[in-house]
């Protein structure tokens, strides 16, 4: 399988949060993005942290932070690009900041079923997530390609890699994002 480095996507604009740094809104008295570093942690190899504002406070952790390399919150796509670019590493599991429960065997589901494939992503049984995906570094090539053609859809992307996805259906309610205050509060009330 080679190294897995888990990468935190943090750099978005959080526009139905009110433009909060998401990553940093608290549940349970912890910040959301610290969730997801506690579940990967034990998953990978290194964690690495893409974030575009508030880098001290990421930095804070004694994680690497990584910014996009373009302008202006381009997507998820613009992070995974700048990570992969800028570290070293076999594979990457990607995972959003508002995805406080994710499985502790998250990787090795996921390592499972990219024998032959360079990107695979979870099903939930009723939708794809494809930004909770594991991908192979030989893809930056067609990445940069991609993005530099003004593309910015993750799923499009991973399906002209020729990857699948994985079924995670046993474990439907690890994949629910944190994306509004109603979805928050909801979250507080039921951890």
């Amino acid at each position: 399988m080679g190294t897995i480095t888990g990468v935190i996507l943090a750099g978005g604009k959080a526009s139905r949060m009110g433009g909060q740094d998401k990553g940093l809104i608290e549940l349970k008295d912890k910040p959301l993005w610290q969730h997801v570093a506690h579940a990967l942690r034990p998953q990978v190899d290194k964690l690495i942290v893409s974030a575009n504002r508030n880098l001290e406070v990421y930095r804070a952790s004694g994680l690497p932070v990584i910014q996009d390399c373009i302008a202006d919150f381009p997507g998820p796509l613009a992070g995974m690009l700048s990570v992969m670019q800028q570290s070293d590493s076999d594979w990457y599991l990607f995972s959003p900041c508002d995805t406080p429960f994710i499985p502790d065997n998250l990787a090795e589901r996921l390592s499972s079923a990219s024998q032959n494939v360079s990107a695979v992503w979870v099903n939930d049984g009723e939708r794809d997530h494809p930004t909770i995906a594991l991908i192979h570094r030989k893809i930056v090539p067609e990445l940069q390609h991609y993005i530099a053609q003004g593309e910015r859809r993750v799923m499009a992307f991973l399906h002209s890699l020729g990857g699948c996805s994985v079924d995670f259906s046993d474990t439907k309610e690890a994949f629910i994002n944190v994306n509004t205050p109603e979805d928050l509060e909801r979250w507080e009330e039921k951890a």
